[in-house]
């Protein structure tokens, strides 16, 4: 995986979602909010805490974890 620096795990916040530099927004909601048609101005103004750079990182971090290899059964 890329080095990802906005990208935080813990135990203790959020179930130990993949979250934004620590705080208790995870990165599905930012994915899940560009996926509905949000902007990144209109998701910072929902969220003021984030910045551009966090939800560019988020759906960096989304795009690795969707990458698929197949790889045919031996017979």
């Amino acid at each position: 995986m890329k080095d990802l620096k906005r990208i935080t795990f813990a135990p203790g916040l959020m179930g130990g979602q993949a979250c934004i530099r620590g705080m208790r927004i995870p990165v599905s909601l930012v994915v899940n909010l560009v996926a509905n048609g949000m902007g990144v101005e209109e998701i910072i103004k929902e969220y003021p805490d984030l910045e551009p750079d966090d939800i560019k990182e988020a759906l960096q971090y989304a795009s690795w974890l969707t990458r698929e290899e197949l790889h045919p059964a031996s017979v």
